[in-house]
C-alpha cells in the first residue's frame, strides 16, 4: 500500500471523480460513502450536492449534515477511495447506515487501503468531538468486516433492511 491523504474533494480532481465512478459503475459496486455520486454525471454537480450537505442550513429536508471526503494516492493523485462522515443519526442512520459509510475503487481493493482510510477518518471523528461512531456493513461483506474489525468496531446486533432486502450488521467504535 502507498501512501495516501484523505481530504475534501475538489475542482481539481473532477476527471478523477469520473474515473472513480465509471470504475465503479462497471463493477456494480455498491458506492457507498460517495454520496449521489452513482446519479451525477458531472462531477461540478457531484461537488455542489456535497458542500449543501456540510451546512445544516443547506441540507436537504429529511438528510444529516455529512463531510465527503476522497482518499488520495500520494504518488499519482488517484482517488482509491471515498468515504462519508454524518455527524449526527436520523432513524434510517442509526438502524442502517451508520455515520460512516466508505468505498474504495475495484482495482484498488485487497491493498489496505480502506483499514488506513477508516482509521485517518476516524481521527477526524474525534476532531468533530464524536464519541462514538456506528458502522454498519452488508452481512455478506468480509472485507468490510475486517476492516471494521481491525479499528477497533464491536458489534452490536445485526438487522433486516426491508426496503432494499439486506441483513446488515451494526458495529461501534468508541474514540
Amino acid at each position: 500500500m502507498q501512501d495516501c491523504i484523505l481530504m475534501k474533494p475538489d475542482a481539481s480532481f473532477a476527471e478523477e471523480i469520473q474515473l472513480f465512478r465509471m470504475e465503479m459503475l462497471l463493477a456494480e459496486s455498491s458506492m457507498d460513502g460517495t454520496g449521489q455520486l452513482r446519479h451525477m454525471h458531472d462531477s461540478s454537480e457531484w461537488l455542489a450536492f456535497n458542500q449543501r450537505f456540510e451546512n445544516e442550513e443547506t441540507v436537504p429536508d429529511h438528510f444529516v449534515p455529512a463531510e465527503q471526503f476522497i482518499y488520495v494516492r500520494l504518488e499519482d493523485q488517484t482517488i482509491v477511495g471515498m468515504i462519508q462522515i454524518r455527524h449526527r443519526l436520523n432513524t434510517l442512520l442509526q438502524n442502517y447506515g451508520g455515520h460512516i459509510g466508505y468505498s474504495i475503487r475495484p482495482s484498488e481493493r485487497k491493498k489496505g487501503y480502506a483499514r488506513q482510510m477508516l482509521r485517518d477518518c476516524l481521527k477526524i471523528c474525534k476532531e468533530a468531538n464524536l464519541q462514538q461512531v456506528l458502522i454498519t456493513c452488508r452481512e455478506d461483506n468480509e472485507a468490510s468486516r475486517r476492516v471494521i474489525l481491525a479499528n477497533g468496531g464491536e458489534y452490536e446486533n445485526t438487522v433486516y433492511a426491508e426496503s432494499k432486502d439486506l441483513i446488515i450488521e451494526r458495529y461501534w467504535i468508541s474514540l
